[in-house]
């Protein structure tokens, strides 16, 4: 068995016509986030967690964002690639934990949904859960989301 940990941070947009899509949800009437992809931060930091536990480099590694193949690419098959990747290297998934960072908007609603999809992906149980920073730093300030994921994977029998 090995663990995996990710990380990802994106800015709100200006862009009033991006839309906010988390943990391969999409979020209504919600401000997106600057991203080369969808710019969904949940799943971005469960791929990275993915990958740094079968040793296979990062999220950049294999979708660059200065990629065009990757503009405006939805996270959905970024995560489908990522586990495809997981499998040709003899591994599958055991289980997954991400936590989502943002002060706005509120997320609780959603986070059911996130984890039947993220979960229905990867092909493991993958639990989802929100954080506020209570008016500290930059997520405090509302200058963007982020969200961190750890990984439970093993060799496939």
């Amino acid at each position: 068995m090995r663990i995996g940990q990710g990380i990802d941070v994106h800015a709100f947009s200006d862009d009033d016509g991006r839309e906010l899509w988390l943990g391969l949800v999409h979020i209504p009437d919600a401000q997106g986030l600057v991203g080369h992809s969808d710019a969904d931060v949940a799943t971005h930091a469960l791929c990275d967690a993915l990958l740094g536990a079968a040793n296979l480099g990062d999220l950049g590694r294999h979708f660059p964002d200065n990629d065009p193949a990757f503009a405006g690419a939805s996270s959905r098959r970024l995560l489908e690639e990522t586990v495809e990747l997981l499998r040709a290297d003899g591994y599958h998934v055991l289980s997954g934990d991400v936590t989502i960072m943002a002060e706005r908007p509120k997320l609780v609603l959603f986070m059911p949904a996130m984890s039947h999809e993220l979960s229905r992906v990867a092909g493991a149980t993958i639990s989802v859960k929100a954080t506020t920073f209570e008016g500290l730093g930059a997520f405090g300030r509302g200058e963007g989301i982020g969200a961190s994921a750890v990984v439970l994977i093993e060799v496939s029998a």
